[in-house]
């Protein structure tokens, strides 16, 4: 895996045969399982957890720009950061990198609330995550994106 200063997670990918559409290209939804997978890995990290079902979120929008095609066996690299941090949401932004020639292939955000799953209700996010997010990647705040998150 290569050092990415922008992104302080980062997980290689390799392209498998199921990626792929009639095309012969990545399917377009696969991209969201690429960025799901990286995005879990980074929450859990963060929050020292080690299953899934630990993590207190529900995704509440997915957002992909495709940038450049990509192809069966490729190596790509995807950087994973937590940008803007709200009351009771989080924004998760992904960068999905071509490993041959550092060709930047697609990028995406995702919105997660945070959320109690036994009330069936949104909460804050809580000061021990934010707390997580600064101490990993507060040097990476100028990155945060200027979108708002409720």
């Amino acid at each position: 895996m290569s050092v990415r200063p922008d992104y302080p997670f980062t997980q290689p990918v390799v392209v498998a045969f199921r990626d792929i559409d009639a095309l012969g290209h990545v399917n377009n939804a696969t991209y969201l399982s690429y960025f799901e997978d990286a995005r879990v890995r980074y929450l859990l990290q963060l929050l020292d957890a080690d299953r899934p079902d630990q993590l207190q979120v529900i995704v509440a929008e997915n957002t992909v720009q495709y940038r450049k095609p990509v192809f069966y066996g490729d190596e790509l690299e995807i950087g994973v950061r937590v940008g803007v941090i709200g009351t009771k949401s989080l924004a998760v932004e992904y960068a999905l990198y071509r490993l041959t020639d550092q060709a930047l292939m697609a990028e995406g955000r995702t919105v997660l609330v945070w959320y109690d799953y036994a009330a069936q209700h949104s909460v804050s996010v809580p000061d021990t995550f934010r707390q997580a997010v600064d101490r990993v990647q507060g040097h990476l705040q100028s990155f945060a994106s200027s979108s708002k998150t409720g």
